[in-house]
């Protein structure tokens, strides 16, 4: 008999706020991590991005241990990881599980010519040690979609009975590299982004960090994972397939395990503000039938967090599922893609039992999972 999987505990470090309960707040007062920024040291330009506030992580991190020998990155994962291991109480031993998740980890290490902590492999020994996890970490790095990857991922490692408890923890930074290599590609806006909208002309970055406890045990659950997907469109090195294949399949593939095709009651997207990406979409959720379904993007709060994107959405977008409410998507103005999505204009109540999550990214990569509430 296959292992039912739930979420039981979740927490975020962002731009607006260190816990889940900060960031819904901000949320709902419709407050954005994303500010117009000129720091010669990451780009020559001014540019909008969601950036984390250096003292303020600091202090935060102080209040956690006094070891100073940590990149900013590690200071997130460890600030955002911390209480929910610390309130499960779960057993640290071999039946729990570890995965980091990132896209670019400690890249700013390069500036400085200092290799060994750019690989992901020793970010994520260094977190682990940190918490003294008994495994060895796994790390799941596929471009935009590796947070919500790592749900799947972990999913089924409880399935296959390799583990009766995973940790996830997922964290990238706005860095040069990754600000110079998105404006090189003329795919950053000039102004906050909006995503689907006739207007939208690029992304916005942001940085966080997100974590979640995925677990066999109901108990304090607050979510259940009913079905996921990972299809790979292969489509271009950094352009989805214009007729949304690989999110159509992923999504297919998600609601076909979790036996629910039609009851989807809310879609946390991707919705990254690019051309392509929005208009592949729609193209998608259309070609499934779920056009009408109420459907927002969080780029507009948080900009695009990379590898941590699909994790952190999944954290709002739980918390959206327990609190019955449907956030507003934040920089819409009017519907700009081919095919009509029912995007939510305002924060609104709703009663929300199945939770549809979506993210693409570079190289073709898509994945989809399907939640359900525990009631």
């Amino acid at each position: 008999m296959i292992k039912d999987v739930y979420i039981t505990e979740t927490n975020c470090i962002t731009p607006i706020g260190f816990d889940v309960s900060a960031n819904i707040k901000s949320i709902g007062n419709e407050v954005s991590g994303i500010q117009l920024h000129d720091k010669p040291k990451l780009l020559n330009i001014p540019f909008y991005a969601s950036i984390i506030d250096d003292a303020h992580l600091d202090l935060a991190f102080a209040k956690v241990t006094s070891d100073k020998n940590f990149s900013k990155l590690e200071k997130m994962m460890i600030l955002a990881l911390e209480p929910i291991i610390k309130k499960s109480k779960v057993v640290q031993d071999k039946r729990t599980g570890f995965i980091l998740s990132t896209t670019k980890g400690n890249v700013t290490a390069l500036e400085n010519q200092n290799i060994e902590p750019a690989y992901l492999n020793q970010l994520a020994q260094k977190v682990a040690d940190f918490f003294e996890f008994k495994v060895e970490p796994i790390v799941v790095s596929n471009a935009c979609v590796s947070g919500i990857a790592a749900v799947s991922v972990a999913k089924r490692l409880i399935q296959a009975d390799m583990y009766d408890n995973v940790f996830i923890v997922a964290g990238d930074e706005v860095s040069k590299f990754v600000l110079s290599g998105f404006n090189s590609f003329q795919a950053m806006s000039d102004s906050p982004c909006k995503p689907y909208s006739i207007n939208r002309n690029g992304v916005t970055l942001g940085e966080a960090s997100a974590a979640v406890l995925v677990s066999s045990n109901i108990e304090n659950a607050k979510i259940k994972i009913i079905g996921d997907g990972s299809i790979n469109d292969a489509n271009h090195i950094s352009g989805p397939s214009r007729t949304g294949e690989g999110l159509y399949r992923s999504i297919q593939s998600a609601l076909a395990e979790a036996q629910n095709s039609t009851q989807i009651d809310y879609i946390s997207a991707h919705g990254t503000a690019t051309p392509f990406n929005d208009e592949m979409e729609a193209i998608a959720l259309n070609r499934l039938g779920l056009e009408n379904v109420p459907v927002n993007s969080f780029k507009g709060f948080y900009g695009h967090t990379l590898g941590a994107s699909g994790l952190l959405e999944t954290v709002i977008g739980i918390q959206s599922v327990l609190e019955s409410k449907l956030f507003v998507s934040l920089g819409f103005d009017v519907i700009g893609v081919s095919q009509p999505i029912n995007v939510i204009k305002k924060n609104q109540d709703k009663d929300i039992l199945y939770f549809l999550k979506t993210a693409s990214g570079f190289g073709g990569s898509n994945t989809a999972v399907v939640f359900e509430k525990v009631n």
